[in-house]
């Protein structure tokens, strides 16, 4: 009996080991799958982030080009704005000279008024300086008498343009300026590189005298091409 129970003991106990040897599997298959299920889940975890990561990249960059171009946009429109205003402002200026042209003729201001208004958009535009020159004609060539000659001059870059900056000139006055560049050619041996003649009122005539004589006619100071 003895025996016979020592046999039972030590089935019993080689039947207990298997069972704890398969537990152990068990456990280490179970603790095996669960590692593989946790870096599984990290995994997607990770490629999550970088995806929201990602999309958030995305949204900053298209909201950056969005307000770069916003930007552009209104910046263009600004620019746009201040040339129309730009232009404007000259064409109402352009207008108050025309005013005051009509204004000097009938002599509700002074011709000097006008021609200093022409003298200083040419300055501006241009940056030159329009020197105003008084000679003394003794010898009568431009009148006909001994009188004062007043001109415009501009010298640049070895340039000399000789102006005559008017609130309106005539067939006559065409001739007389033409007479007063010469004269001051003579006087100072120095030739003219350019004749020109700023006038918002310039007579058809003498248009047609300038054209012969060649001399440059502008409305405006604003129209003169490049000096």
């Amino acid at each position: 009996m003895r025996e016979d129970e020592a046999q039972k003991w030590k089935a019993n106990q080689a039947e207990l080991k298997l069972m704890r040897e398969e537990q152990a599997r068990k456990w280490e298959a179970n603790q095996a799958e669960l590692k593989l299920m946790r870096e599984d889940e990290a995994q997607k975890w990770e490629q999550q982030n970088r995806r929201w990561d990602e999309n958030q990249a995305e949204q900053r960059r298209l909201w950056e080009e969005s307000r770069a171009e916003s930007n552009r946009r209104w910046d263009e429109n600004q620019e746009e704005l201040k040339r129309l205003h730009n232009e404007i402002m000259a064409q109402a200026q352009k207008f108050d000279r025309s005013i005051g042209a009509l204004g000097s003729r009938w002599g509700l201001q002074s011709e000097k008024a006008f021609r200093d208004a022409l003298a200083a958009i040419l300055e501006q535009s241009f940056d030159v300086q329009v020197v105003n020159v008084t000679d003394y004609d003794d010898s009568g060539e431009v009148f006909g008498r001994p009188d004062q000659i007043e001109l415009d001059v501009i010298i640049k870059n070895g340039l000399l343009l000789i102006c005559e900056l008017k609130s309106s000139i005539d067939k006559a006055g065409m001739y007389i300026f033409e007479r007063k560049a010469r004269f001051y050619e003579r006087r100072h041996e120095r030739k003219a590189n350019r004749l020109i003649v700023i006038s918002p009122m310039i007579d058809g005539r003498a248009r047609k005298v300038g054209e012969r004589l060649g001399i440059e006619m502008y409305g405006d100071s604003t129209e003169v091409e490049a000096v």
